[in-house]
């Protein structure tokens, strides 16, 4: 499966830690993610990731696009709902384009450990009927 990481700047570091944490589940899917995240995550696990360029140079574009083309099997984007943030629209347009295309999405740790737990466990396989 196709799986899309992305992170505001204060969840990095949570992303980077998610990432060791869940490395043996992530490494038999495909990752991709915005610039510095996917640098960060690679450095951390050793995983290949995808990447985009970084979110706020078109990086959420770019994962707009695929999430478009229903491309994108589940999205794992930390936000600190703490901090202004650019990204606030952007955001929303991906969660409206995971909406259309019923694409899992997760906003905060609880929500990605689950999915990530259910990924494991096959229960995501539908996606791959859903794309067909």
């Amino acid at each position: 499966m196709n799986i899309a990481l992305a992170a505001y700047d204060a969840k990095k570091t949570l992303m980077q830690s998610f990432c060791i944490a869940y490395k043996g589940i992530l490494s038999k899917h495909d990752l991709y993610a915005t610039g510095t995240t996917g640098r960060l995550i690679e450095d951390a696990t050793n995983l290949t990731v995808h990447k985009y360029l970084s979110g706020s140079l078109g990086g959420e574009k770019q994962l707009e696009i695929q999430l478009e083309s229903n491309e994108i099997d589940m999205v794992i984007y930390l936000r600190d709902t703490q901090a202004p943030s650019l990204h606030g629209t952007d955001v929303d347009s991906l969660l409206n384009l995971c909406d259309i295309h019923n694409i899992p999405f997760a906003t905060n740790l609880a929500t990605a450990e689950l999915l990530i737990k259910a990924l494991d466990r096959g229960d995501l396989d539908w996606r791959e009927l859903y794309k067909n």
